[in-house]
């Protein structure tokens, strides 16, 4: 099948936005009730505006091809493990977007996800910031205009990269595995939660969640992100 992304789901200027990625190569993959979720890995950067190809593969995987090279690879998996911290509340979330980083510096204002060059109804217009409850986690509020698989991968992508660090030390998605349970509802507000998991050299681990205001969990997700420098991060030519 063939596709192209178009510029508005851009995450780094030139390259698009790695949970909107991830949201379109699990959408063509085959889940099962032991292989829930979907872990999708990022290749290199995904070109904007250049006809690709996404491929089902074997045990109902999945590949996203610019000509003969790979950009990224999807796959079933177990759902998301370990402790799912406690629900915030809406009015919480609301409070901990006054004190997004992003807004002092951000090393991508043009990404679809949290970018702060990006107006409501363009990109998602998220702002995780952190909680003021002394637990490390980030939180914001979320009302979806739109809603799809990829826009609920995307608003479950960048929330985590902030509560992993990536003020002041860029980063860029490496993997991440989600599992969406039930999509959000257009309109109504929603709470996206983040917490950093662990840290290993340049990697940086999260959790995500997004949440309905009342506390249910519709998805989850478990994200790796690499440490770069930001003017790297461009797409490879095309041949």
């Amino acid at each position: 099948m063939r596709t192209t992304i178009a510029r508005r789901f851009c995450g780094p200027p030139e390259s698009a936005n790695g949970g909107w990625v991830c949201g379109l190569l699990a959408g063509v993959v085959t889940t099962t009730a032991a292989a829930p979720a979907v872990t999708v890995r990022l290749s290199s950067p995904p070109p904007l505006e250049r006809p690709l190809e996404l491929e089902r593969t074997g045990e109902g995987g999945a590949v996203l091809r610019d000509g003969d090279h790979v950009v990224a690879t999807a796959v079933p998996a177990p759902a998301p493990t370990g402790h799912l911290p406690d629900p915030v509340r809406a009015a919480d979330a609301r409070r901990a977007a006054t004190a997004y980083e992003g807004l002092a510096g951000h090393p991508f204002p043009t990404c679809f996800s949290c970018g702060t060059a990006r107006e409501p109804g363009d990109g998602l217009a998220l702002r995780p910031g952190p909680l003021a409850d002394g637990t490390g986690r980030y939180a914001a509020p979320w009302v979806p205009l739109d809603v799809d698989l990829p826009v609920v991968w995307a608003a479950l992508d960048c929330p985590g990269g902030w509560a992993a660090g990536i003020a002041g030390r860029p980063m860029v998605l490496g993997t991440m595995t989600a599992l969406v349970a039930a999509l959000p509802r257009v309109g109504e507000e929603h709470v996206l939660l983040a917490w950093q998991r662990s840290q290993e050299g340049r990697k940086h681990l999260s959790g995500s969640a997004l949440l309905t205001a009342d506390g249910q969990v519709l998805a989850r997700a478990q994200a790796t992100w690499l440490a770069v420098d930001p003017t790297s991060v461009r797409p490879r030519e095309p041949r």
